[in-house]
């Protein structure tokens, strides 16, 4: 693996126009995270519990929010950062410059997230460095996904170890001791309905696979997604939003709950303009600008992430499902993964617009806390092994 190590590691990373499936089996293609970088960690505690009580929008808001907190930051400084939604958190691979400023930014939405909803939101972060010395690895790439997108692709077992030690109970967690104007979470969206699934499909399958220590995450990994190419196509084919299925959803109780999450707060001439171009957006996207746009937000919609783990939400029907869970089962009983699925009807996004025509990112899970209830029937097979 290479090292380079700077503030514009990830920056200068060269991006890769092949399948994933080919990226995986290229290690060359896969750089070191420079050992003075920073594992930062968001997630909200108990959210298996929150999503049973109808909060799982507003976790994923939340988790939005943490992602949009910090690439305004990286922005500022001209830096880009690798980052993974998680439906009820997020992860950031940082350099040491941005590290004050995104802990500041994230302490003020963890306050904003307890004094709002009371979920409390943890905010860690741990040394590479740190990982290095426990032998644990982080291996970076980029990949192009579609002619507008493109994802970090994450190799090694660094996240879960910084996971684990961040949710453990011997972490100290930071606190926030003043209000702070630092908090920049312009660009954050949740105007969108729940989406139902395009043309001929029936269902949203929300996948969580993990390799177990000893094996090999690359080839297990490359496994799992010939499985969903071969059953349900290629990434646009499966991809679980379409323009057709899309409904801006203009109430306010939708615009208050972004609001609570960007500031914390009522804010009464928030609510009223944004409740405004909400309305006014039912004309825009007839224009030809517009619906450039909604082209666009399928193309940014981020519903795979690989972050030492496999996390995608899919469209299809039951019958590629069944398939699905036969081949997972196979493979995991070979020993080579755990995974969680969790079906449900419909798919929920929130997004990151930075400008209308090509700085806006679609963060998609399954309804109902699709990728936490994967999540759980993982834990369910570990704690039973």
């Amino acid at each position: 693996m290479s090292t380079i190590n700077n503030d514009l590691f990830y920056s200068r990373l060269p991006v890769n126009e092949i399948p994933l499936t080919d990226l995986l089996t290229e290690e060359h293609l896969f750089f070191r995270i420079p050992a003075n970088w920073y594992v930062v960690i968001t997630d909200v505690r108990n959210s298996t519990a929150a999503i049973q009580k109808g909060l799982h929008e507003t976790i994923n808001l939340v988790a939005t929010g943490s992602i949009v907190a910090v690439l305004n930051i990286a922005y500022k400084s001209n830096i880009t950062v690798p980052f993974f939604f998680g439906g009820d958190g997020a992860s950031f691979i940082l350099p040491p410059t941005l590290l004050d400023a995104v802990t500041h930014a994230l302490l003020q939405h963890k306050d904003n997230t307890k004094a709002g909803f009371d979920l409390d939101l943890r905010v860690g972060y741990v040394p590479v460095t740190d990982i290095y010395e426990q032998s644990h690895a982080l291996n970076i790439s980029k990949l192009k996904t579609s002619e507008l997108f493109t994802i970090p692709v994450l190799l090694g077992d660094g996240l879960t170890y910084a996971e684990k030690k961040i949710k453990g109970p011997d972490y100290m967690f930071a606190t926030s001791t003043t209000v702070s104007d630092d908090l920049d979470l312009s660009g954050m969206q949740c105007r969108w309905d729940r989406i139902k699934p395009p043309e001929n499909f029936f269902e949203i399958v929300s996948l969580l696979a993990i390799a177990p220590d000893g094996v090999k995450q690359s080839e297990a990994f490359k496994k799992v997604m010939d499985n969903i190419d071969a059953i349900y196509g290629g990434p646009q084919r499966r991809k679980p939003i379409t323009v057709d299925k899309l409904k801006l959803r203009a109430t306010l109780a939708k615009i208050g709950l972004e609001m609570k999450v960007r500031m914390g707060a009522f804010r009464p001439f928030y609510l009223l303009i944004n409740w405004i171009k909400t309305s006014l957006g039912f004309f825009y996207f007839r224009t030809k600008k517009g619906k450039r746009y909604l082209h666009n937000l399928v193309d940014l919609s981020d519903t795979l992430v690989i972050d030492g783990r496999i996390n995608t939400v899919i469209s299809g029907t039951p019958q590629q499902r069944e398939l699905l869970e036969t081949a997972l089962t196979i493979i995991e009983r070979e020993g080579q993964i755990i995974y969680g699925l969790y079906v449900s009807k419909e798919s929920v996004m929130s997004c990151y617009v930075r400008n209308m025509s090509d700085r806006h990112i679609h963060f998609v899970d399954g309804a109902e806390g699709g990728y936490t209830k994967a999540a759980g029937m993982i834990k369910k097979k570990l704690f039973a092994n």
